[in-house]
């Protein structure tokens, strides 16, 4: 195999196997030690491809970004004919579907230890990538706001309150309750809350 074709299979395989850990274990609990362990290859050999750790980070994010604003997006464009609650149900699975834990906790728990520029990069994925497709479907008409909450305010509620469904603990409605009857459950109580 060609020195370039082995060390862009290489390149991949440390995106794809960063991607696993990060999206499963987070930023802090993940090391390059577990991410060339995982690829079979030596943390030397990791860093003649990546810098370092922070690097890797950005990379993921902003190539798991892409695919949920995609996916976040076709769910708009094909969404016209569902009902509000339906069409929350579809974002939400697309954003269980692509991660394992509370994107919103990856992200945000980073920030503690990554530098001031790379904050900045991560805070713009999350807002083109994730934010502003949820705000969007938040702006169409068939969605009522309470007056004085924007499609932002909205978009950022909706984000911050989906952690229930990545607990396998302390599932909200219980055990007994599919993955589909609880996101049903918490969207039902994210758009309608707790008091008739």
């Amino acid at each position: 195999m060609k020195r370039e074709v082995q060390l862009e299979k290489t390149h991949r395989a440390i995106l794809d196997e960063a991607q696993r850990l990060f999206l499963t274990k987070g930023y802090q609990d993940t090391s390059t030690r577990d991410i060339a362990k995982a690829v079979g290859i030596t943390q030397p050999a990791l860093y003649h491809h990546f810098a370092d750790k922070e690097v890797i980070f950005i990379e993921v994010i902003t190539s798991v970004g892409e695919t949920i604003r995609e996916r976040l997006t076709a769910v708009n464009e094909m969404g016209q004919d569902l009902t509000p609650e339906d069409h929350l149900i579809k974002m939400s699975q697309v954003l269980t579907d692509v991660h394992p834990r509370d994107v919103f906790t990856i992200i945000h728990s980073s920030f503690a230890y990554l530098k001031p520029e790379n904050m900045q990069k991560l805070g713009m994925v999350f807002g083109r990538d994730y934010l502003a497709p949820i705000a969007a479907f938040f702006s169409t008409p068939k969605v009522k706001l309470r007056a004085g909450i924007t499609p932002e305010e909205a978009g950022e509620f909706y984000m911050t309150s989906l952690s229930p469904l990545f607990s396998k603990f302390h599932r909200l409605g219980g055990k007994k309750l599919t993955d589909e009857e609880h996101v049903h459950l918490l969207i039902d109580l994210i758009l309608h809350g707790l008091i008739e």
